[in-house]
């Protein structure tokens, strides 16, 4: 019975005494289950590596940006109001998005309360300047305590953390 099943559910050309260059549909089946299975596991572990990419490279043009402020506030004695005034080239995070700056120090409290960013205890997250990513969702909120924030990447306690939101 197995020999009829098998031979009658193979794929190829038929020869008088058997099967020549066929597979049967068994083989097929393992086949086909054996990618399955390894796509299931390859796909999320390769998405979680962008992700984890993506959340690196952020981070180090954060920092990079960083470092050309204090340069900046080294020869001037002050943040730079903007980018450009600090000979930053606009940049994009690696979800496409523009890095969001907004100086804080030296400038009167209604200029930048409303604006900046602040961590969880409604307290602002830095005294000198902020600057971060929107994130993988590109939506972001003033509160890093709510959801959309969660995914940015930020510059806080005065550069002393850089990394995602919702770790800090």
């Amino acid at each position: 019975m197995s020999n009829w099943f098998f031979r009658h559910l193979s794929i190829g050309r038929r020869k008088k005494e058997g099967f020549e260059n066929g597979i049967t549909l068994v083989e097929l089946l393992i086949t086909i289950a054996i990618v399955g299975t390894l796509s299931a596991i390859a796909v999320p572990t390769y998405t979680d590596y962008i992700r984890r990419n993506n959340n690196t490279t952020a981070t180090v043009d954060i920092r990079d940006i960083e470092s050309q402020i204090e340069r900046f506030k080294a020869l001037s004695g002050r943040p730079p109001n903007n980018f450009a005034e600090a000979g930053i080239a606009a940049r994009n995070d690696p979800w496409g998005n523009p890095y969001q700056y907004l100086r804080i120090a030296g400038l009167p409290p209604a200029d930048w309360q409303g604006l900046c960013r602040r961590d969880r205890s409604a307290n602002p997250l830095n005294a000198d300047y902020d600057l971060y990513s929107n994130g993988a969702d590109g939506q972001t909120q003033k509160s890093i305590n709510n959801a959309q924030s969660w995914d940015d990447i930020i510059h806080a306690n005065n550069g002393a953390y850089v990394g995602l939101a919702s770790k800090y």
